[in-house]
């Protein structure tokens, strides 16, 4: 009987000891495994994790092929051609495209929207590298003179300066992300784009050291062009093959299948959007749309959405690029491997003027849906004349920018 007692009163004390020390103490940590693959996308189309590596002064950074960073926060130096021209983990998440079980790969490394917008962009401030009439301003001027701003919905506003007569250069923004990435999705949501003869606007990707590091345009165009043009310009070695090219992409090749910039006086590959509102007040007029390219181990794709047509999986945040159908634009990795010919890219806004573009075809006609030569519409014998003296013309060139995303 003492010994019931006794070992009935152990039990008590026992209880008493798990409910004092209840959340004090927890199961050792399980170790995750992480795969050696490094963000690239396999042959199914799906985005293995990034592997996590910690460097000498104890921050960690994300690794891509041969354990070399895929993504970082450091600065790039860019340059735009001549030719018309963090780390992150994957995440599984429902798409809101579907009501099955359908998952997202990617996860969103870095967003660019809201009153924060401009705390995570470089502006550059040297001379135009494509000879524009233009002038760059730095972040002070931008934001003094009106040239840059943020809506109350959260949406970012890159201007350019419509004082009537200037002289050199007409002020404008050109702004460059301080994050770096090789490899992802980068989507761009905007509802306005710089449009008017003498203008030369673009959102474009590019590495340190042109051309060897590569430059993706996903945006770009002159004039009264109202067709969109995607571009990739790199170093010697990269084509494209015209064989079979329509069955995987829904654009039209532009001249060159070498994408070589030295060898083909800056022109690169350069792809055509047929719709005629991918581009300039075309796409303006029907509230702008979602741009999206993707940069794996398949090659580099552009996609255009109208607003109209985005897909949920993107509104979601959720994106699957598989999805998606024919891209407009396509560079396979067979005749042009993205990681021998792109590296560090930052993502860029710019609007210039005239320069090796917007003034070389000042008085050309019927192409990118621009029916009349801008000399004919203007009146005015040279680009530079009309963008020094014609200020109040320029009222839609500007950006308006609902979000930029690039994703891991």
């Amino acid at each position: 009987r003492a010994h019931r007692v006794a070992l009935k009163r152990s039990q008590g004390l026992a209880s008493d000891l798990r409910v004092a020390f209840n959340g004090l103490l927890s199961d050792p940590p399980v170790k995750k495994k992480r795969s050696k693959n490094l963000g690239r996308r396999s042959s199914s189309g799906k985005t293995t994790c990034i592997a996590k590596t910690s460097n000498t002064n104890g921050t960690s950074t994300a690794t891509g092929a041969n354990n070399q960073p895929s993504a970082s926060a450091s600065a790039s130096g860019t340059s735009k051609t001549a030719a018309g021209t963090g780390t992150s983990k994957t995440a599984t998440a429902t798409s809101a495209a579907t009501t099955s079980t359908a998952t997202s790969n990617f996860k969103v490394a870095q967003s660019y929207t809201g009153s924060d917008f401009w705390n995570k962009w470089d502006f550059f401030t040297s001379s135009d590298p494509t000879g524009g009439t233009v002038t760059y301003v730095d972040s002070s001027t931008a934001q003094s003179e009106g040239l840059v701003s943020v809506t109350s919905n959260g949406s970012a506003i890159l201007k350019v300066d419509t004082t009537g007569v200037v002289t050199g250069g007409r002020k404008s923004v050109r702004i460059t992300t301080q994050y770096t990435f090789n490899g992802g999705l980068v989507i761009l949501d905007a509802t306005h784009m710089p449009t008017g003869c003498g203008t030369w606007p673009a959102f474009w990707t590019n590495g340190p050291n042109w051309p060897t590091t590569g430059e993706i345009d996903i945006v770009e165009g002159v004039n009264e062009y109202t067709e969109n043009q995607a571009t990739i310009h790199t170093s010697s070695g990269c084509t494209i093959s015209s064989s079979g090219l329509s069955s995987l992409l829904t654009g039209s090749l532009i001249g060159q299948t070498n994408c070589d910039a030295t060898a083909t006086n800056n022109q690169g590959c350069g792809i055509r959007d047929s719709r005629t509102n991918s581009f300039g007040a075309g796409f303006n007029n029907i509230g702008g749309g979602v741009y999206s390219m993707l940069w794996d181990s398949n090659g580099v794709s552009v996609w255009f959405f109208p607003r109209s047509s985005i897909p949920s999986d993107i509104t979601a945040g959720a994106p699957i690029p598989s999805s998606w159908g024919t891209p407009m634009a396509f560079w396979s990795a067979n005749s042009c491997n993205p990681s021998t010919f792109f590296s560090d890219h930052s993502a860029i806004f710019d609007t210039t003027f005239c320069g090796d573009w917007a003034g070389q075809v000042w008085n050309v006609q019927n192409v990118a849906g621009q029916s009349q030569s801008c000399a004919a519409i203007t009146g005015a014998a040279t680009c530079s004349d009309y963008v020094l003296n014609n200020g109040a013309a320029f009222s839609e060139a500007y950006w308006e920018v609902n979000s930029v995303k690039i994703y891991q």
